[in-house]
């Protein structure tokens, strides 16, 4: 039972309904243009099949949140991640491959490609960015020489949410705004009075899970259910990895005539886990 009062953006469910339908489709078209800055300018967007499948049957499909595409035919992939994966900025590059491969025609064509963009909201710190305090990180292929863009029509955007940490005095424009809700909205009980465009009033809206249906409270819950359950499974893992070494590094120590005292203070093992091990 969830006693929040607005839906988190970071389940499948509620990312889907803020961002991914029809009739919201102005929210996803707002924070777009904002965190594009004027690289793109979206005026409308429809929504695209979010399976797209390779050449043969025995290919891999590709399975988006989000797959639309603009009135001027640039293709845009958005990406909600929860939690970390393995080889994520792998399956990010894999992934935009598609739109290239479904834009292409039989018989003659000229290999023009459209413009391809993959945006993708991150509920974690990426390991290739450990050290680098900015949570915005757009790519593109450059001459390694020159620095230069090489190739403007792939672009790829990821933002890591758990560095933004800016509070509401400290936001600047439109890109903060969405973000900051984006973050921080499962623990908001009312919408910032600083905020007074009306978009965002019919965000907040739609947002509030004392307006959904029955079957779309049910639906989030379950969606929020899965989120908290993936979560634990991944830090359960994590800590299973982390005992798993220390009770390594503690079998070499005592083999090395370590006390078992002082393994216990090296390893912040227990002294009684320590003595098992001997």
């Amino acid at each position: 039972m969830c006693t929040e009062r607005y839906i988190d953006p970071f389940t499948d469910f509620g990312f889907k309904l803020l961002f991914g339908t029809p009739a919201n489709k102005e929210f996803l078209i707002e924070i777009l243009n904002a965190l594009f800055d004027g690289m793109e300018v979206v005026t409308d967007i429809s929504y695209k099949n979010s399976e797209l499948f390779g050449k043969t049957p025995d290919d891999r499909k590709a399975v988006y949140d989000l797959y639309c595409e603009t009135s001027d035919g640039s293709h845009i992939i958005v990406e909600c991640q929860n939690a970390y994966q393995r080889y994520f900025l792998d399956r990010t590059v894999y992934y935009s491959s598609f739109p290239m491969q479904a834009v292409a025609k039989k018989g003659e064509w000229d290999y023009r490609l459209p413009k391809i963009y993959t945006i993708s909201f991150l509920n974690f710190t990426m390991s290739e960015y450990a050290d680098d305090p900015h949570y915005k990180h757009v790519v593109r292929l450059c001459d390694t020489r020159t620095k230069e863009v090489f190739f403007d029509k792939l672009t790829y955007m990821y933002l890591e949410m758990p560095k933004f940490n800016k509070e509401v005095d400290d936001l600047k424009n439109y890109a903060d705004w969405w973000l900051y809700i984006i973050r921080n909205l499962v623990r908001l009980n009312d919408m910032p009075t600083q905020l007074i465009d009306k978009v965002f009033e019919r965000f907040f809206k739609v947002a509030e899970i004392a307006r959904f249906t029955p079957e779309e409270r049910m639906a989030y819950e379950t969606s929020l259910k899965n989120m908290r359950d993936y979560n634990n499974t991944i830090v359960s893992a994590e800590e299973k990895g982390a005992n798993a070494k220390a009770v390594e590094i503690a079998r070499r120590l005592l083999a090395a005539g370590m006390s078992v005292k002082d393994v216990a203070e090296s390893t912040q093992l227990t002294e009684d886990e320590v003595i098992s091990l001997k």
